[in-house]
């Protein structure tokens, strides 16, 4: 039975509790949480994506689900893969119920609890732009643990013509506490990324359907990498 504290297969391939589990433990803090061995993704021969700059177009329905902690500039890449990509965006965080934006102004973490409903409204929204059309979705969310990124792992089960990538967007806390405490009318405080950072559970090299970007340097240099990633993936598949 899958449950959100199983972890879900990735491409096929299901790590047992214990296994992650003893992944968990060994993780220890680090300053940039970069993803081990993760900026490879493999995917099925019949990939998806509309045709950008000569590439090849879509045969499935991608879902590229832009992460990371609050700073990384989600909201950001995410509009520009929308645009270059002509598919639809979905903010993840329009979608947080009342009481979780509440809680996040008054800088009270979120639960689990408050969590899944959110993370389940995104994965059904998803799904719901695909099947009323849409080539792919652009899609933002934290889903920084690897349990919530399990939940929007679902959504292939549902529709077996969907394929999941994720891209993680990693800096130093310091970067992204600096990023956070100048910007102006935002719910979400610079005290919230710490508290991020301490829930943070990087992605693991079992987590192959992840694409890496360090957002440390300037902005346009982060756009360009992340649409190179995007399209570099895109030829990968085509050409599979």
């Amino acid at each position: 039975m899958l449950t959100y504290d199983n972890p879900v297969s990735v491409n096929g391939k299901h790590s047992s509790g214990a296994n992650m589990a003893a992944t968990m433990n060994t993780m220890t803090p680090n300053p940039n949480p970069k993803p081990i061995n993760a900026t490879v993704v493999p995917v099925t021969p019949n990939n998806t994506i509309a045709k950008v700059n000569g590439h090849s177009a879509p045969k499935q329905h991608h879902i590229w689900l832009v992460t990371g902690p609050a700073g990384c500039g989600k909201s950001t890449v995410a509009k520009h893969l929308s645009t270059a990509l002509n598919l639809p965006y979905i903010e993840g965080d329009e979608f947080h119920p009342k009481a979780n934006i509440e809680k996040m102004a008054n800088g009270i973490p979120l639960t689990d609890a408050d969590r899944w409903d959110w993370l389940t409204a995104l994965r059904e929204e998803s799904l719901r732009q695909l099947a009323a059309g849409a080539e792919g979705v652009v899609l933002t969310c934290s889903a920084l643990k690897r349990k919530y990124r399990d939940v929007i792992r679902v959504a292939p089960y549902y529709s077996h013509d969907v394929v999941l990538h994720f891209i993680y967007l990693h800096a130093p806390e310091s970067v992204l506490q600096e990023r956070v405490g100048r910007r102006q009318g935002h719910y979400m405080g610079a005290n919230m990324v710490h508290s991020q950072f301490s829930i943070l559970e990087p992605p693991t090299a079992e987590e192959t359907d992840v694409i890496s970007v360090d957002v440390s340097g300037s902005m346009d240099e982060v756009l360009r990498e992340a649409l190179d990633k995007v399209l570099q993936k895109i030829d990968e598949t085509s050409s599979s």
